[in-house]
């Protein structure tokens, strides 16, 4: 299959829609749905048995991961947490732990490292696996916001306030602007595989933000249905997730939904739809 000349974001602006916004407790429905998701589950591939390392969104913490740690574990990959406790933002005690962390791993095991960052947890894999570059094996993030405008985060004002109030008063732009997020700012993307999940109804990180530009022999969007909360237990999402880390180590190639995977792709909502 042929690569497109290139990787690139949504073209959406702005925040993400009110109606989404105030829709995202329908993430109960997605988690009360996630049995009748089991036969799509169940054909998802198996693992090779290297190790994954869950990353939790802001304000969340490693119980958040329940559901895709035991789902990946089922599929047979060495799984952990980033045993940092709760994520009340990007914290550079975090940022300097995270890739000794991704490191230790790597060391214990022999094998390269997979990252999978939910919502902020994404922005945390990003930069863990820019400063242990060599024992990383792909990065998957799940609503994250991991491209940002001079205009800076288009997050709801309430999202804006909440980490106002939790992690710096001056708002993710304290972070975002900081030396270490110049990678983030400059749209530059590290050269390992990227596979970034996006919802278009996400009513908290808007779908530019949590797209990228790249190479398409590395990096890839890949739009997704359900809610910014229900991420980490939507049926359709696990199963993508699982295609990707199922990918051989440095044979990489983009995502193409398959079996049960593709039926439902074909009532995925058009782009047009953001």
């Amino acid at each position: 299959m042929p690569l497109s000349r290139k990787v690139t974001r949504h073209r959406h602006t702005g925040t993400p829609r009110v109606l989404h916004s105030l829709l995202e407790p329908r993430a109960l429905l997605e988690a009360a749905l996630l049995p009748a998701s089991l036969p799509l589950l169940m054909q998802a591939p198996k693992g090779d048995g290297h190790p994954v390392l869950l990353l939790p969104g802001f304000m969340a913490d490693e119980k958040s991961l329940f559901v895709l740690k035991a789902f990946l574990e089922h599929k047979g990959y060495n799984v952990h947490t980033w045993g940092f406790g709760r994520n009340l933002g990007f914290r550079s005690k975090h940022a300097s732990a995270l890739p000794q962390k991704i490191r230790y791993l790597h060391y214990t095991t022999g094998r390269k490292v997979s990252l999978v960052g939910w919502s902020l947890g994404g922005v945390f894999s990003l930069y863990g696996a820019e400063n242990a570059l060599d024992c990383v094996r792909n990065i998957v993030t799940l609503g994250s916001p991991v491209s940002m405008d001079a205009s800076g985060s288009q997050s709801p004002p309430a999202m804006k306030a909440l980490y106002r109030l939790v992690s710096h008063k001056l708002g993710s732009a304290a972070h975002t602007m900081a030396p270490r997020a110049k990678n983030l700012r400059e749209h530059r993307r590290l050269a390992v595989p990227t596979s970034c999940l996006y919802s278009l109804s996400d009513g908290v990180v808007p779908p530019q933000e949590a797209t990228i530009d790249g190479d398409p022999a590395l990096h890839e969007n890949i739009r997704v249905p359900g809610s910014h909360i229900g991420l980490g237990f939507n049926g359709i999402v696990l199963s993508v997730v699982a295609d990707r880390l199922a990918q051989p180590e440095g044979q990489w190639t983009p995502f193409v939904a398959k079996g049960l995977l593709a039926q439902l792709w074909r009532f995925m909502p058009d782009d047009k739809a953001a």
